[in-house]
């Protein structure tokens, strides 16, 4: 997601940009450039800069924090012996707590929270592309360097919209980043995640459940795709041509999780901050959360043995509803 926000973010208009990340990384965009890409559009962007270390960034006036979030409090950690004072940091982060850990070593003036609306995956170590369709959103803030940001981004032809109050958002998208559990344990690519009833079943049997915790927690929600949240479990038992239509979903064929993509590389996933996450909100307020629980507990087991067992629909709805030997 950094690769493909700072890809877009460097071709607008008197817009610096600096990478952080991996050799590999840094030695693609030397060579090649850093492609980005959606839809038909397609740019390669030669005038990015990548460091491998996160002191490269002292000069920056805005930072975008795309590390997972088993990573943020270290990174969080990092940066206030590294930025200015009047440096901007913005969470573009699944889950819902990167925020208050940044402001939390930060300062809550100097942190934006973010929501990224759409799939993003590298085709290869230099080329990021956008998968489905969606917005960015951030926080509205009467900042400087914040008013510079939102222009950048929509000058780089990213969509985006901010709000006085994120966190409705922030928690709509957890919920359906409920979802991403079952695309790493399936194997399958989202599009297909959509097309299948059986998977759908499953979809829509988690996000029943996490819609009833948050709710059960007081949380309000924003509406997703114009929708209620509670209306989308329902129409996830619809036929697939209902649901494409009232989803309206522009859906690449290699879009996949996140989640899915740390699996196949064997990395640790986000499972403790997005199942997991509705697993200790239901514990806060004497609710229960067995499907998101189960998720959290066959993807260690997949983590453990280092890689997707790629569950079909009915196994997969099998092992869902299995429990754990005590």
């Amino acid at each position: 997601m950094g690769a493909y926000v700072g890809g877009w973010l460097a071709t607008a208009p008197e817009v610096e940009v600096l990478l952080v990340g991996r050799q590999r990384l840094a030695d693609a965009v030397a060579a090649e450039g850093l492609v980005v890409s959606q839809g038909a559009r397609e740019e390669r962007v030669r005038q990015v800069q990548v460091a491998t270390a996160a002191a490269a960034l002292a000069e920056s006036d805005v930072v975008l924090c795309c590390v997972k979030s088993r990573d943020t409090e270290a990174v969080a950690k990092e940066l206030t012996e590294i930025l200015r004072p009047e440096a901007l940091v913005v969470s573009l982060q699944n889950g819902v707590r990167n925020p208050a850990t940044l402001r939390a070593a930060l300062g809550a003036e100097r942190v934006l929270a973010g929501v990224v609306g759409f799939n993003a995956v590298l085709r290869s170590a230099h080329e990021a592309r956008q998968t489905t369709d969606g917005d960015l959103e951030l926080e509205q803030r009467e900042h400087e360097s914040a008013r510079r940001l939102y222009a950048a981004l929509r000058a780089g032809g990213l969509s985006l919209t901010t709000h006085r109050d994120l966190a409705p958002r922030q928690w709509s998208k957890l919920l359906i980043n409920l979802s991403n559990a079952v695309s790493a344990l399936s194997g399958a690519p989202t599009k297909e995640l959509l097309v299948q009833a059986g998977y759908r079943r499953i979809l829509a049997a988690v996000l029943r459940e996490g819609i009833g915790v948050a709710r059960a927690a007081g949380q309000p929600l924003a509406r997703l795709r114009g929708l209620p949240v509670g209306a989308v479990p329902m129409l996830l038992r619809a036929p697939s041509w209902i649901v494409r239509l009232a989803l309206g979903l522009k859906v690449d064929p290699k879009a996949r999780s996140s989640m899915a993509q740390d699996l196949e590389r064997g990395r640790p996933t986000e499972v403790a901050y997005l199942n997991g996450e509705i697993v200790r909100l239901a514990a806060e307020h004497g609710a229960t959360a067995p499907l998101n629980q189960r998720l959290v507990e066959l993807i260690r087991a997949a983590e453990a043995a280092g890689g997707s067992p790629s569950l079909g629909p009915e196994a997969f709805w099998t092992a869902l509803h299995e429990r754990e030997d005590p």
